[in-house]
């Protein structure tokens, strides 16, 4: 306590090595019990390190101290005025930049040009420790800018290494960045061009779906950043045209969804083609037990970055739970895009046949609609996310391969027509929306068969979300719904026979409202039928005829028979 009283009004101390105030750092690491004998000091500490300037760890330590302190039910403040006057409010402390990184300048003039200014707190904290050379395991809440956090420092440490020769041989594959999905895998590498344009280095992504001879031509090209999918990038291997060897950085992007799509085996034979000393980095929102044990066979002493509650949801997005009947969730879809005027939504399907099905509805309700799974084909898929970004639909109706990673701007609302199965799914199904600090809203059907679906998501958030009804909505019988269906079917063409009863009175229905005020009749008329009289005459039997006499043969003039010898006994006798 002796620095305290040194340090009285209009005192001024030199900021030498071995002051107390220097013990800051240890100090705020203290338990509450020891934090209570200073409370009379941090007024004096912060109005010193003010106007010493001791250091910036100093300065953050004891506003980490004040925070802590405040906590404690004794007060912070000096009771004696005489002694130690009012201090202003104090400061807070400065937000990082990312020129605070010690990045490149042609790093920091791209980010420029992307509107970056501030980065989030997963790129505060990852990105120095990635640049030290650790191995990371990075866990935050999805749409917080992961993709930066590693991508920004593997292009500073690639730098020293680039350069403008021709030769592919000065360009070899130095970081991998494996994702599951193909749409991930894209965004991933536009991200990653968008950060390097200025600088030498070269990148490229392979993913299934697409011809492999331009992927091919960019490989033996030479690249420094590959972003591809597990099951491709094996191909490319298969066929010689990618070696991994000189390897330096490795990462695995959504790595629970990897395990989940069954890419187990394809993650240890690509982790066997990569030498044993590289810098690896592990980047999901979620961290189930499974992938730590996965992450605990390759990583290294991994420092953990965790911004948030592990499996949490976005605080700026609101959830709501609807309680519907599961033949009306079609008619509610409907009912909320008309009521509440939502433009741009996404809405996740369990089944690809589903989201078909969904798409074709809404299509009919005259909403802009378009369906991506599995089935589709990968343009077909990239066509439909390019017509959503760019406003040509307003419904994207999808399967789980749209929950990952993906960053579409200013996206209002997700719609779970289904729960997910897997209650890790639904942080990534709303993760879509309320993307890098903005506000979002999503919306879940709850029918009485998701129980036990949507128990499994409270466990994991850690939240209530109480079902309640859809305000206004009255949904359509179960009869209607039933001839929705059998509409869909007969455009596909399948069942014909048994779709012709539903066509016939979808027409028949079509024909009463035509009519008008015409007196309907109870029933349809009785069908006339033609009937043969001959199949109500009783039996009669038949009378039989008489025998015909055998009429001669006349020989017909003619070429004469050969003779032939008979088999047995020779010919004729006479």
């Amino acid at each position: 306590m002796d620095f305290v009283t040194s340090l009285g009004p209009g005192s001024r101390m030199p900021a030498a090595a071995g002051h107390p105030c220097m013990a800051l750092p240890a100090l705020a690491r203290r338990p509450y019990w020891q934090l209570r004998w200073a409370k009379r000091a941090f007024p004096f500490a912060i109005k010193y390190l003010a106007r010493e300037r001791v250091g910036r760890e100093c300065y953050t330590a004891a506003l980490n101290l004040v925070k802590r302190m405040s906590d404690l039910n004794t007060p912070t403040s000096v009771p004696d005025a005489s002694v130690a006057p009012a201090e202003p409010a104090t400061p807070a402390a400065p937000l990082p930049r990312f020129e605070d990184f010690g990045l490149a300048p042609p790093i920091l003039k791209a980010l420029a040009e992307q509107g970056y200014t501030t980065p989030t707190p997963i790129q505060a904290q990852a990105i120095p420790v990635v640049l030290k050379g650790k191995d990371v395991m990075g866990a935050a809440q999805t749409g917080t800018g992961k993709t930066a956090g590693f991508s920004l420092p593997i292009i500073q440490q690639l730098l020293p290494q680039a350069n403008t020769s021709a030769s592919p041989a000065r360009h070899p594959v130095r970081a991998l960045i494996l994702t599951p999905t193909r749409e991930l895998a894209d965004q991933v590498a536009d991200n990653v061009k968008a950060y390097s344009r200025h600088t030498p280095l070269r990148s490229t992504v392979v993913f299934g779906g697409v011809d492999m001879a331009p992927q091919t031509a960019a490989l033996r090209a030479g690249v420094e950043i590959l972003i591809a999918t597990p099951g491709r990038l094996l191909d490319h291997v298969q066929q010689k045209v990618l070696n991994l060897s000189q390897t330096q950085i490795f990462v695995m992007d959504e790595a629970d969804r990897m395990l989940d799509m069954g890419f187990l085996p394809d993650l240890q034979r690509i982790i066997n083609l990569l030498p044993k000393q590289r810098q690896n980095l592990m980047f999901s929102a979620t961290f189930s037990p499974e992938i730590k044990k996965l992450a605990g066979s390759f990583l290294k002493e991994p420092v953990l970055v965790e911004v948030a509650r592990s499996n949490a949801t976005a605080e700026r997005v609101t959830q709501e739970v609807f309680k519907v009947d599961e033949e009306a969730k079609r008619d509610a879809v409907v009912h909320l895009l008309s009521e509440r005027e939502i433009r741009q939504v996404i809405v996740f399907s369990n089944t690809k046949i589903g989201a078909s099905r969904l798409a074709r509805e809404l299509e009919k309700q005259g909403i802009k609609a378009s369906a991506i799974h599995g089935d589709k084909t990968q343009n077909e898929r990239m066509a439909a996310l390019e017509a959503f970004k760019n406003g040509g639909i307003d419904v994207l109706v999808a399967t789980d391969v749209a929950a990952r990673g993906l960053d579409i701007a200013e996206l209002p609302c997700v719609i779970n027509y289904d729960l997910p199965y897997n209650a890790e799914d639904y942080v990534h199904r709303i993760g879509r929306t309320g993307r890098a600090g903005a506000s979002g809203e999503a919306i879940s059907l709850y029918s009485d068969k998701d129980a036990r679906l949507l128990a499994d998501i409270e466990k994991l958030i850690k939240q209530k979300l109480t079902p309640k009804a859809i305000e206004g909505f009255a949904p359509r019988g179960s009869r209607g719904s039933d001839r929705y269906e059998r509409s869909e079917r007969s455009d596909r063409g399948a069942d014909r026979g048994s779709d012709r009863h539903g066509d016939r009175g979808s027409r028949s229905a079509r024909d009463d409202d035509r009519r008008g005020d015409r007196p309907q009749r109870s029933g349809p008329p009785p069908r006339k039928e033609k009937v043969d009289p001959w199949f109500f005459k009783p039996y009669e039997p038949s009378v039989p005829a008489p025998e015909a006499a055998p009429q001669p043969v006349e020989s017909r003039p003619g070429k004469p028979q050969p003779r032939r010898a008979a088999l047995l006994g020779g010919g004729s006798k006479g």
